[in-house]
């Protein structure tokens, strides 16, 4: 079994299991931690699954995720402005973060191109500038919704908005099976699955397998007749679209939108999950981001309470850091040392 997991998704399950003992034992819901582990993850999922087409292409772990955040978070603004309710809200929010994220996939991905070999590097400043930039869009975007322009002025957004009067868990609240005290988000689920399984078909169609080739060999791929800057551009925009929808999805559960420099180190998180999961900077499934996501976030939800049962104080920030860099470092330096 440790040979089929590797020895660190090993010791992650032992140590889930350890934690899951541990509040059983110190009087803790052990089927709310359960719960919550369902949806944080359920949130988190299409933002680690956006990883896999740049890895598949060669142009490894794209560190330039907050692009894709942020068009997610400026279509969920202006689904706000709006005034639409619920279901309509949401698409809304969808409608308008796809074609901002085409745009801004294709932008990055002609940045990226121009320093080929050192995407990692390139997209983590690529990823930081697009936070400051909103920063400053958010600032002075005519916008004029009370919900969410400050009081004082009336002009800026807010740092976090709510979206109670627009699109809050509308998946989560929808179709919710309850099976004694488990309680599954079926409307969630199912949407994140459609994704999931959407992008896994894609990668195993012909036009997967020449981004695949693309990743594998591009001297080769070239040779074959396929073209490698047009894949290495569509895995790009592939990334910074399914930010923008993971975005949305991780909005409506957590029920605001948190604007300004929130976005800035969503990236790091997701990686460290997709590595979790069995990837590597050269090597991704979709698969792999499912097992990652549901992994960390299992960890990272049960780890405060019971740290706070029994030491009195907050570790799981200290954990979040530690596992999330910890993760990148090691799959860097396996891979130099290759």
């Amino acid at each position: 079994m440790i040979k089929a997991l590797g020895v660190t998704r090993s010791l992650i399950v032992a140590f889930l299991v350890a934690l899951l003992v541990t509040a059983a034992l110190s009087g803790l819901d052990v089927w709310g931690l359960v719960n919550d582990s369902i949806i944080r993850s359920g949130m988190n999922m299409l933002m680690v699954v956006a990883l896999v087409p740049p890895i598949r292409a060669g142009a490894g772990l794209n560190f330039g995720l907050p692009v894709g955040v942020c068009c997610g978070l400026l279509g969920s603004v202006i689904a706000v402005e709006t005034g639409l309710v619920g279901w309509s809200g949401f698409a809304v929010a969808l409608g308008c973060s796809v074609p901002l994220s085409v745009a801004a996939g294709a932008g990055q991905a002609w940045l990226l191109e121009r320093v080929k070999g050192q995407e990692m590097m390139v997209g983590t400043y690529v990823g930081f500038a697009a936070v400051a930039l909103m920063c400053m869009v958010w600032l002075l975007a005519p916008f004029g919704s009370p919900e969410m322009v400050w009081a004082l002025g009336g002009k800026g957004l807010r740092t976090t908005i709510s979206l109670t009067s627009s699109f809050r868990q509308v998946l989560d609240g929808a179709a919710v099976v309850r099976a004694g005290q488990l309680v599954l988000p079926t409307g969630l689920m199912a949407f994140v699955a459609a994704c999931c399984w959407a992008c896994a078909f894609y990668l195993k169609s012909s036009a997967g397998l020449r981004m695949a080739g693309t990743g594998q060999n591009p001297l080769f791929a070239k040779s074959c007749g396929i073209d490698v800057v047009r894949e290495r551009r569509n895995a790009t925009i592939m990334s910074t679209l399914l930010a923008a929808v993971g975005i949305c999805v991780y909005a409506q559960s957590l029920g605001f939108l948190q604007l300004y420099l929130a976005p800035l180190m969503m990236a790091f998180p997701a990686v460290a999950g997709i590595l979790i999961g069995g990837a590597s900077i050269r090597q991704a499934q979709v698969s792999n981001a499912v097992i990652g996501t549901v992994l960390l976030q299992t960890l990272l939800t049960c780890a405060l309470p019971v740290t706070q049962r029994l030491i009195h104080g907050n570790v799981s920030e200290v954990a979040r850091v530690l596992l999330s860099n910890g993760m990148i470092l090691y799959a860097l330096t396996r891979s130099h040392a290759r």
